[in-house]
């Protein structure tokens, strides 16, 4: 047999004998069991020398060398150890809870109302045949507070008189005064007064603890039969006297809101607004008659004679404002017989005479059924033309128109208002 053959036949025993002697050796364990390591590894090195010198002995004693030393080493590492861990019981129970969200308060069945104040009954009125007596009581609110005499006016006048035992103030005044503002209907004669409660801050600090105020008043006197006072109705004078005992007439010149359906009841405007004024007459067991503006004038004072005056409408019926100062004013087309309107854009005297204007005209009124010989002319794309149509009898008011004479039939009247406050609008 040749030396290869032997080492093979070497080879196989050896293996046979290492699976022999690992299974008797004491580091093969199973997982999970504890050993000395230090002791397995001294028998290791032991069991590998013995190994090592029954193996050299055998190759001895047959001749040949083993082929190479051997150190078994173990099948599996040892598992690492694991300590049962036990929970442990909270030692008390936790009162804590989570937070539970706010309600939304509901809406109640019966709907919120707030209380609304009630007036009280501390404005006295009577109206005299000439004047007008108002009474306030200074517990104005009911409410036990009594206000300042100076902070309530009528209009723009103060109180005349008080009562200091009652805490009464007393006004005053003429029909005609106190800003005053005069209307007629059908039926009725109307003078509007404007009570006015403003007050001012307590003592030295910054506050009010009451609202400010306004009262309407009224005076109503009825048109049954004719009425004494001129400042109640203004006198018509007619140019023939044999009329003057059949004929029973009532003019006005009116400032109007925009829409001409009512009197404005405020006096105050701006520069560059237009006057909205109406002249009109109401005649009583007449036939239908037809208003003219005749002539106006516009002063700083209730006097027309008063200067400065200026003249817008003049030459018995042309409005010569727009041709003078390049303006808007103007008659607008008649739309009934007995009523005539125009405009008048605002305007003021020199800062030296204020800002309030007053306003007076004179109305001569003819029967409708006539043909008129007073005009209402407005200058316009540098031309004359007739609220009425007849752009003819405009062509005078470059010129001279005449006297104005009227016929038998025909009435003049004066009539005016004010003041008209006009404002810078910057």
């Amino acid at each position: 047999m040749g030396s290869r053959s032997w080492v093979r036949v070497a080879l196989v025993l050896y293996v046979i004998s290492l699976q022999t002697e690992a299974k008797r050796l004491p580091w093969h364990f199973h997982q999970g069991e504890d050993h000395d390591w230090s002791t397995i590894n001294g028998m290791e090195q032991d069991s590998a020398d013995s190994l090592s010198s029954s193996w050299s002995h055998r190759f001895q004693s047959s001749g040949q060398k083993p082929v190479a030393k051997v150190y078994p080493r173990p099948v599996q590492e040892p598992a690492l150890s694991q300590s049962k861990q036990t929970l442990q019981e909270p030692k008390k129970q936790s009162s804590w809870k989570y937070p539970q969200m706010p309600e939304k308060p509901t809406r109640p069945d019966v709907p919120f109302v707030p209380k609304v104040p009630v007036p009280a009954n501390s404005v006295a009125v009577r109206c005299g045949e000439a004047n007008v007596l108002v009474e306030v009581d200074q517990d104005f609110f009911g409410t036990g507070q009594l206000i300042e005499p100076a902070d309530i006016r009528l209009g723009d006048c103060s109180m005349t008189s008080d009562d200091l035992s009652s805490h009464v103030l007393v006004f005053d005044s003429e029909l005609h005064r106190c800003g005053s503002r005069f209307q007629m209907t059908e039926d009725e004669l109307v003078y509007t007064f404007t009570l006015v409660y403003v007050p001012k801050a307590l003592g030295a600090t910054s506050i009010v603890r009451t609202n400010g105020a306004t009262v309407h008043i009224e005076c109503r006197y009825p048109r049954v039969q004719n009425v004494s006072s001129d400042d109640i109705r203004p006198t018509w004078v007619p140019y023939a006297a044999t009329k003057v005992d059949e004929e029973d007439l009532v003019s006005s010149l009116r400032l109007m809101t925009d829409d001409w359906r009512f009197e404005r009841a405020t006096n105050t405007h701006y520069l560059g607004d237009l006057l909205h004024i109406e002249a009109s007459v109401i005649q009583f067991n007449h036939v239908p008659l037809r208003v003219f503006v005749h002539s106006c004038v516009a002063t700083a004072v209730p006097d027309m004679n008063a200067s400065p005056r200026y003249s817008f409408v003049e030459n018995h019926g042309c409005l010569v404002d727009a041709k003078l100062t390049g303006s808007r004013s103007r008659f607008l087309p008649r739309a009934q017989n007995d009523k005539l309107r125009f405009e008048l854009e605002a305007f003021r005297f020199a800062q030296e005479h204020g800002d309030n204007i007053f306003i007076t005209c004179q109305l001569v009124a003819t029967a409708a059924s006539t043909v008129p010989n007073h005009k209402a002319c407005s200058f316009s794309n540098d031309q004359w033309a007739s609220s009425d149509g007849m752009d003819e009898m405009c062509a005078c008011c470059d010129s001279t128109c005449g006297t104005g004479e009227v016929a038998a039939g025909q009435w003049k009247s004066e009539a005016s208002f004010g003041p008209i406050k006009v404002n810078d609008p910057s």
